[in-house]
Formats: structure tokens, sequence, C-alpha cells
């Protein structure tokens, strides 16, 4: 059985990436971690794999880039039908498996829970198809609770299991309590904008705030 965890967001850009990388820094000490981004859009203009490469520290057998990389900067299904190209979750699932078992994943979706493939699948069937416990990346200002309670609805819905929320943005108590007393559900980490954002900034923080209970410990070991 694989292990690991899958790192979705409540929107695009709402920083799954860096907290991806976060991880390597505050869980590589104990368990050999490989990460993979299954779907890729805007290629051209950004590289999450290269940036969790960065961020994280990684060494080459930590990352496995092997997946679908689109040009185009838009919604995978949209981006899949002007390059020619079928996003299938059966695939991806192949692919994955092809890969070594013997390592703990840190898988990162493409934009939010709900966001389409193709004609009839999102990318929450990838999460399904692993069958991995989520992370969910959530923004911490204004707007924050609502798209955060309707993403963890979204999972449960699908008896996806999950592991927690990391908030992304200005420390706000009154969206974390929210967060954790309507979604039932338990902040595992509240990462700054860095300015800047580096490796060891990002390593600072992730060895002393990021999930100090060790709550994600449990996906791969």
């Amino acid at each position: 059985m694989r292990r690991g965890v899958f790192v979705t967001g409540t929107d695009t850009n709402v920083g799954k990436t860096v907290v991806a990388a976060a991880l390597f820094h505050r869980y590589r000490h104990e368990v050999s971690l490989c990460y993979w981004k299954p779907v890729q859009t805007g290629i051209e203009q950004d590289d999450d794999t290269t940036t969790v490469r960065t961020l994280g520290m990684c060494a080459e057998h930590e990352v496995f880039d092997q997946g679908v990389r689109l040009p185009r900067p838009v919604s995978p299904h949209l981006a899949a039908r002007w390059a020619g190209v079928c996003i299938a979750v059966s695939s991806l699932q192949k692919l994955w498996e092809s890969a070594s078992s013997g390592v703990g994943w840190i898988v990162e979706g493409a934009g939010g829970v709900l966001v389409p493939l193709n004609e009839t699948e999102l990318m929450v069937d990838v999460m399904r198809a692993l069958a991995l416990p989520v992370l969910i990346a959530a923004r911490s200002t204004l707007g924050t609770i609502n798209h955060t309670l309707l993403t963890v609805e979204a999972l449960r819905h699908r008896s996806i299991p999950i592991m927690g929320v990391v908030m992304i943005g200005p420390p706000d108590r009154e969206n974390r309590r929210a967060i954790e007393t309507y979604g039932e559900v338990a902040v595992l980490g509240e990462m700054p904008i860095f300015d800047p954002l580096t490796a060891e900034a990002l390593r600072a923080w992730a060895l002393t705030e990021l999930d100090p209970e060790g709550r994600l410990r449990a996906c791969w070991l």
C-alpha cells in the first residue's frame, strides 16, 4: 500500500506548492519523501515541480517528474483540449503505480478539488483513485471560511479523509477558529507570506511551526 498525503487548495495560487515544499523540511528526517504533481498547466510560465525542488532543497530522487504538462495557464480540462490531449484519472493512477513504492508521497493537485480534468472527471477523482488523505492549503484572509468549508464538504461527501488545514497569510484568529469549529478540522500551521521567499526561511518556519503535534506523521509511517 502506497502512503502519502495529497495537498489540495481552496483556490488556485493559494500556496499549495509552498506547503508541499515545507513538508520536506518538516518530515524528511523521519521518512524518505517524494513529490509528484500529476497535472501542471501553464508550464511555460510556472513549474511547480521546479519550485518544490528549490524551496524544498530536494535531491533528484525526491521528485517524480512525470505527468501531464500543458502550456496554457488555464483549467486542466481546457488546457488539455487546446493541446489536443486527454487527461484520464486511470492513466495518472497507472503512472503513479509505476513509480517507486518505497517512499512517502507528497502529491500536489492542480487548482481546487472540483477542477475538471475532462468531460466527466474532476481533480477530486484523482484523490480518490490514489486513496491518499488530504491536506488543505487555505488563505487566511476574508472569504477563506466559506472557501475552506466548501472544500471540506466536497471531500467528506466523497469519504476522503482530511488531515488538516494550513492557513497562508496574516494570522487571523477568528477565521482559524471558525474553520476549526464549523469544519471540524485541525489547522496544522499558519504560514506567513515570506518576503523574500527562500528555502532557508521556509525551512526555519516548517521546523518550528508546521504540524507541531506531528499529526501528518501517520500519512507516511
